[in-house]
């Protein structure tokens, strides 16, 4: 068909353009003479005036399969619309200066999120807020809110602030369907790269990566891989689909100048559903190294797994356990790690430092209620003691 069509407007002449000009006006006529009366004519019989151009336009538009598509809104016109859900998160924090042990001491960090819920509900990045002491939010107009860290999952990198207060004329984004995006899809990020909030990035899918095949402590999320240029400050930040909804949050790049080098992963927005959102997974406010059969025995543990406590946030679950960070500089392979702390055996009898304990024990967590009893045993100081804590809201 495709040949044959080309074929014949290859030959029109100057009478059958003037003829295909007319024609594209019958067309729906010549339609309707096709399809309800039988009785007339067949063109080209000469007893129908039409020339060989108008039998191209009738098969352009009855035979040609469409093309037609809706055109996706101006990127300025989405900027504009969503950017007022975006946020740049701040947080303080304390952390081990020096190689020998100089002390512990206050310092910044800053990365991007987003509002999704009339609540004051944030997404943004585990690794940014997991170890916070406090957490500041501002938005594009300059309002600065202070929030509280409600969920986390650091095994998926994601975490669920909840503001103070909403202020008046914050715009609420809308979660998308991140199942439907395809591979060579248009996105668009907006963050706060080396600080700079609020700037547009743009860019396409490169891949969906599924839970478990990046390797690493990410093992529970789904990611997009895109090609959007993403940096420092840009984690947590939203990736937006061309309908102006979330489908991802910004996590990680892959580098080997530590700049970004085309390769960046963002946890799916169904991903966040599943693992963050229903239910919620409760924040602990600690970082933790794990240990395998190996560093086990190595550490003297009386059992093959472990996770040692590297950095507890203040005022967090975990400092209200009574755990104790590590505070002794040590690399261990390829890790940079501290050294003295609480080794974490187990959590209301669920074995911690295995990924098949880990989900159980995830599972378990999510349905504890505010005011119910946990139970932490660790190892410390070659002795196991038990700490117990009670859930607050």
């Amino acid at each position: 068909m495709r040949i044959y069509l080309t074929r014949l407007l290859v030959r029109l002449t100057d009478e059958d353009m003037i003829v295909l000009r007319l024609s594209v006006r019958h067309t729906a006529n010549l339609g309707r003479q096709m399809t309800s009366n039988r009785n007339n004519p067949p063109i080209g019989t000469g007893k129908t005036k039409l020339g060989i151009g108008s039998i191209a336009v009738f098969l352009l538009f009855f035979a040609w399969p469409s093309q037609a598509s809706e055109a996706e809104p101006a990127l300025e016109d989405l900027f504009s619309a969503v950017n007022g859900s975006v946020v740049l998160v701040r947080t303080r924090e304390r952390a081990l200066v020096g190689n020998n042990n100089v002390g512990v001491v206050p310092f910044t960090d800053q990365g991007s999120g987003v509002l999704i819920s009339e609540d004051g509900d944030v997404l943004t990045a585990a690794h940014l807020v997991q170890v916070a002491d406090t957490v500041q939010v501002e938005f594009g107009d300059g309002t600065k809110v202070l929030a509280k860290i409600v969920s986390s999952e650091p095994a998926a990198d994601l975490a669920m602030l909840r503001l103070e207060r909403v202020p008046e004329g914050a715009v609420i984004a809308k979660m998308g369907n991140s199942d439907a995006v395809r591979v060579g899809q248009r996105i668009f990020v907006i963050g706060a790269p080396y600080g700079l909030s609020h700037t547009l990035t743009v860019g396409r899918i490169s891949a969906r990566r599924l839970p478990g095949t990046l390797g690493g402590p990410l093992a529970l999320a789904e990611f997009f891989q895109a090609d959007v240029a993403i940096n420092r400050g840009n984690s947590g930040g939203p990736m937006f689909d061309m309908n102006g909804e979330v489908v991802g949050i910004v996590s990680h790049i892959l580098s080997q100048s530590g700049a970004f080098e085309g390769v960046g992963f963002s946890v799916t927005s169904n991903s966040i559903r599943q693992l963050l959102l229903t239910p919620r997974t409760p924040w602990s406010g600690i970082s933790v190294f794990g240990l395998d059969e190996k560093l086990a025995g190595i550490f003297n543990l009386p059992q093959d797994s472990g996770v040692l406590v590297q950095r507890v946030a203040a005022g967090s679950p975990g400092a209200r356990l009574g755990l104790q960070p590590s505070y002794l500089p040590a690399k261990i392979g390829e890790h940079d790690i501290l050294l003295g702390g609480d080794i974490i055996l187990e959590v209301d009898g669920f074995q911690v430092g295995k990924f098949e304990s880990y989900i159980a024990l995830r599972d378990h967590l999510a349905e504890i209620e505010v005011g119910q009893t946990v139970a932490v045993k660790v190892f410390r100081q070659g002795r196991v003691i038990e700490l117990t804590t009670t859930i607050e809201e």
